[in-house]
């Protein structure tokens, strides 16, 4: 991570295929990654991270909270989320990994599968923020469908602009 980009400029950083092959189908990981820095504190962009209300203003994909083991999202912590996904309305189980002030990763389960990381830096000024979305397909035309079309919301950008929200809320709600 660089510190040498303007406040709440983001860029994408890689995006990288991994091709696989699984009872004669080709299946493929897709992986998005950017960053930002922004005036923030890390524990501030932590707050804005793992508060479930502020998930659901700046998440890629919208989406809503059924279940939260807990008010935030912590260590451990699981949830249920649903939302529409090309057109079509989908389920995902949460499991969160790590929520600390080195960042916030999770899994995300359901017809098409996410794993999710954001890695935070204190730097004179404030923080990095890298972002970084791992889409897996699942099984079946349906978990193939889902996944391109949220490799196609990516790909168009859909991870920056999260992440523009994400620094933009934590730079000024907290």
């Amino acid at each position: 991570m660089t510190p040498s980009r303007p406040e709440g400029s983001s860029r994408i950083v890689s995006e990288a295929d991994d091709k696989r092959r699984c009872g004669g189908d080709s299946l493929g990981m897709r992986t998005w990654t950017a960053e930002t820095t922004t005036a923030a504190r890390p524990e501030d962009v932590l707050d804005v991270l793992t508060d479930p209300e502020a998930c659901a203003r700046w998440a890629p994909l919208p989406f809503d909270v059924e279940e939260l083991d807990g008010r935030r999202l912590a260590a451990g912590s699981r949830a249920r989320v649903s939302g529409k996904l090309a057109g079509r309305r989908v389920g995902f189980d949460v499991e969160v990994h790590e929520a600390s002030g080195r960042g916030l990763s999770l899994a995300a389960n359901g017809p098409v599968g996410f794993d999710v990381s954001y890695e935070l830096a204190a730097v004179d000024g404030g923080s990095e923020v890298r972002a970084s979305v791992s889409v897996r397909p699942s099984g079946g035309i349906a978990g193939r469908l889902l996944a391109q079309a949220t490799s196609a919301l990516l790909s168009a950008g859909a991870l920056e602009a999260a992440l523009s929200r994400i620094t933009r809320e934590a730079a000024f709600a907290y």
